[in-house]
This record gives structure tokens, sequence and C-alpha cells, in this order.
């Protein structure tokens, strides 16, 4: 199981940290990535981070404003955001990679989160 939380209503400018808590698998095993979705457009991916946490990747509108880690500790990843645009708005899903390879390919995962709502605006 997957299960996203953190977001919310944020003005720009501002910053939130999603958190995606897993169980039921052995977490450590796994790329996670988070993916996000607006109304009215297709499903797209933010970042990945691999098992081990050493390699990461980060969409083109994101670089320099997201950070993803992850504690295998406590089976969770994270998503800090910051500088938040209105565009950031949408609801963000963490899924569960098949691949040892971190990569921002929806099809590259199969497993899914509920998601969680982030909203951009003043």
């Amino acid at each position: 199981q997957l299960v996203e939380s953190g977001g919310g209503l944020v003005q720009p400018g501002g910053s939130l940290r999603l958190s995606c808590a897993a169980s039921g698998f052995t977490f450590d095993a796994y790329t996670i990535g988070w993916f996000r979705q607006a109304p009215g457009k297709e499903r797209e991916g933010v970042s990945c981070i691999s098992s081990s946490g050493g390699s990461t990747r980060y969409v083109d509108s994101v670089k320099g404003r997201f950070t993803i880690s992850r504690d295998n500790a406590k089976n969770t990843v994270y998503l800090q955001m910051n500088s938040l645009k209105p565009e950031d708005t949408a609801v963000y899903y963490c899924a569960r990679g098949v691949l040892r390879l971190c990569v921002l390919d929806q099809a590259a995962y199969n497993y899914w989160g509920q998601g969680t709502q982030v909203t951009v605006s003043s």
C-alpha cells in the first residue's frame, strides 16, 4: 500500500512537503516515483528516486525547486516542494517502480497511491 499525504492549499512562492508511506512490500528494493495530474491534462512524471536513494531524476519544470528523498527505515519517500507556482496545482501520486532504473515514464510503475491534492493559489 502507498499512502500520500501533505497536500493542501498554499500561496505562490510557498512550500509543501509531500510524504509517501509504504507498507506491504520490501520498500528498500524499489524505485519510487512522484507523478501529478492537473485538471484536463495527462499525468506527468515529476521526480523519482532509486531504491538506495543514490539516483534521482526530475522533470525540467521542477528542477531547482523540488527535492525528492527517502528514509528506508521509515518506509517513506518525501517530495519537498519550494517556490511553488500556480502551474504546480495538481493531484500528486506516488508509485512503485518495476525497474531498478529511476525513470519518469509511468509505464515503468505498477502500483499507485490514491493521490493528494496540491493547490497553489493566492
